[in-house]
C-alpha cells in the first residue's frame, strides 16, 4: 500500500512538473491568415500540373465531333497519332503524343514570351488549341492509317477564325513517321503538292520492296518508306530536303538513286561543322524557295545524348540547340503543316531528356506557323 501510494506521488510531481508543449498558429506567424474555405479560393486557374495534360496547357477542343455538332473555332490544332506498327526497331512510339504532352507542362501561355524574340505564340494572331489524339488502332496499320487520313481531312475544314486564312493548320505528335503520310495527303489536299523539309537522322524514301522486303503491301508501308510513297502519291514537290542524314543505307547507290528520284537533296549531320548553323538554314531555304512547306522532324535527329527515347537512335547527330537555331532561321517560310514523330517515352532517362526536346520543337513549329499567315485556296 505504502509503495502505491509513492508510485502515484511521484506520478503527480512528475506530470505537474512537466514542460508545457503549446503550438503555434497552424501558418507559423500570427497575422499571416490562412485561405478559408469560402469562395475566395481559385481553383479554376495558376497550376500546370492540374487537370487532363493538354499541349502547353492549351484548352481542348473536341476537333472530331460529329457534323452536326458545334465546335469552337481554331486556326492551328495539336494532334496526336499514337501509332507505332511502322517501326523497324524499337516500338513505344504510341505513347509518343502523351510524352510531349507531358515535357510540356512547363510551357504555359501565360509564361511563353521568348527571351530572343520577345514574342508570345500563344498570344498572337492564331488561336491554337489541343484537339486530342486520332482515334486509331493499333492491331492494323492499313486501317489505322485511314483513321488518321480521315481525322487530318475532318479537322483541315474545320472554321478558322479568317476567311483569309480559312484552312486550319495542324502539328501532329507522333507516333512513328509512317504517320506523316496521312498529314501529307491532308495538306496536299488544302494546299497542293508541298517542299518537304525533313529532319531526321534516315533518309525514309526507302522503296516499300527493300525496307518492306517485299513479303507484302501491309509491311512495304512503315517509317522508312513513306516519302517514297508520298512521291508515287504526287504530294511531294522535286524541291524537298533532308537535314541531319547520317544512318547507313540499305544499298550502297541504289538508295541515293531512289532519294533523289524522290525529289530530296540534303544535307549529312557533320555538314553542319563545315558550314555551320547558318549555311545550313541557307541550304535549305534555296532548296523550298517560293513553295509551301511540310516540316517534319524526327527526334533522331537530335543525337542520342540529347534525344535517348527514339526506336532507331543513330549517334553524330545534331544538338537541340542547333536544332532550335535551325528553326528559328526558317522565319517566313509558309508553313503549312508540321510534325514531330518518334518519341518513345519508355527510353528516356529520369530527367525526361526526349520529352522536354520535342516538346520545345513543338513550340518552334507553332512560332513558324504564327509567324507567316497563309492564304487559303479560294478565300474570300
Amino acid at each position: 500500500m505504502m509503495l502505491c501510494l509513492v508510485a502515484t506521488t511521484l506520478l503527480s510531481l512528475s506530470v505537474a512538473g512537466a514542460r508545457e508543449i503549446t503550438f503555434p498558429p497552424v501558418p507559423g506567424y500570427a497575422e499571416q491568415q490562412l485561405l478559408g474555405h469560402g469562395g475566395d479560393v481559385d481553383v479554376t486557374t495558376g497550376s500546370a500540373f492540374a487537370g487532363l495534360a493538354t499541349y502547353a496547357n492549351l484548352p481542348h477542343v473536341h476537333c472530331l465531333a460529329a457534323e452536326e455538332e458545334k465546335v469552337e473555332k481554331f486556326d492551328i490544332a495539336i494532334l496526336g497519332a499514337p501509332f507505332d506498327i511502322g517501326v523497324t526497331a524499337r516500338p513505344g512510339s504510341r505513347f509518343g503524343p502523351g510524352g510531349i504532352r507531358q515535357g510540356s507542362r512547363r510551357i504555359a501561355p501565360d509564361a511563353a514570351w521568348s527571351i530572343y524574340t520577345g514574342k508570345n505564340v500563344f498570344y498572337d494572331w492564331a488561336k491554337i488549341v489541343d484537339c486530342g489524339d486520332a482515334p486509331l488502332t493499333f492491331l492494323d496499320n492499313t486501317i489505322a492509317l485511314k483513321q488518321l487520313d480521315a481525322s487530318h481531312q475532318i479537322i483541315s475544314r474545320r472554321a478558322t477564325n479568317s476567311c483569309v486564312h480559312a484552312t486550319p493548320r495542324i502539328v501532329t505528335l507522333g507516333g512513328d513517321h509512317t504517320t506523316t503520310l496521312s498529314a501529307l495527303r491532308s495538306t496536299y489536299h488544302r494546299w497542293g503538292p508541298v517542299s518537304v523539309i525533313h529532319f531526321d537522322s534516315h533518309i525514309d524514301t526507302w522503296d516499300p520492296k527493300v525496307l518492306g522486303g517485299g513479303i507484302s503491301h501491309y509491311a512495304g508501308i512503315n517509317h522508312g518508306t513513306f516519302l517514297h510513297i508520298a512521291h508515287e502519291e504526287g504530294l511531294v514537290r522535286n524541291t524537298s530536303i533532308h537535314a541531319g542524314i547520317r544512318a547507313p543505307m540499305v544499298r550502297r547507290k541504289g538508295d541515293l538513286r531512289n532519294d533523289l528520284r524522290c525529289g530530296f537533296e540534303m544535307v549529312k549531320a557533320r555538314e553542319i561543322d563545315r558550314i555551320g548553323i547558318n549555311g545550313v538554314i541557307e541550304r535549305i531555304k534555296e532548296r523550298v524557295f517560293g513553295s509551301k512547306v511540310y516540316i517534319s522532324v524526327d527526334i533522331d535527329v537530335l543525337d542520342p545524348a540529347f534525344a535517348p527515347a527514339t526506336g532507331t537512335a543513330e549517334v553524330g547527330g545534331w544538338s537541340t540547340r542547333e536544332l532550335l537555331s535551325i528553326l528559328d532561321g526558317l522565319t517566313g517560310l509558309e508553313v503549312v503543316g508540321a510534325d514531330v514523330v518518334e518519341v518513345a517515352p519508355i527510353y528516356d532517362n529520369p530527367g525526361e531528356t526526349t520529352v522536354l526536346a520535342a516538346a520545345e520543337v513543338v513550340q518552334y513549329l507553332l512560332a513558324l506557323m504564327v509567324a507567316q499567315p497563309v492564304k487559303s485556296l479560294g478565300h474570300c
